[in-house]
């Protein structure tokens, strides 16, 4: 499961990252693994929403290796983490690079 916790995570931050645009893996010591990346300008308050099954922050593009176009990404990263006790937190990136950071607390 936690490898689907990761693969859905950088495939998200990589399908909804912005053309010349960046992204990041990190882990630390004390059991907290962070992705982000750049992309759309997201209001702070959209971000919970992102977390439920089916949202999505824009239409789907019909785009070759969009996935199911379901918005289920990051519900299913949420659902993983709870089945591990452990936090996950979403913060919009601010602008005018945008794109979300996504970091997973696990517990030690």
């Amino acid at each position: 499961m936690l490898g689907h916790l990761v693969r859905n995570l950088l495939a998200n931050a990589v399908r909804h990252n912005r053309a010349g645009g960046r992204l990041a893996l990190g882990t630390s010591a004390d059991g907290v693994l962070t992705v982000s990346n750049t992309g759309p300008v997201i209001e702070p308050g959209d971000v919970p929403r992102l977390l439920e099954p089916f949202r999505r922050s824009a239409e789907r593009q019909h785009t070759r290796g969009e996935g199911a176009g379901l918005g289920l990404g990051l519900s299913i990263v949420a659902s993983i983490a709870r089945a591990h006790s452990a936090k996950l937190i979403a913060e919009a990136n601010p602008g005018p690079e945008g794109g979300l950071t996504i970091r997973v607390r696990f517990p030690v």
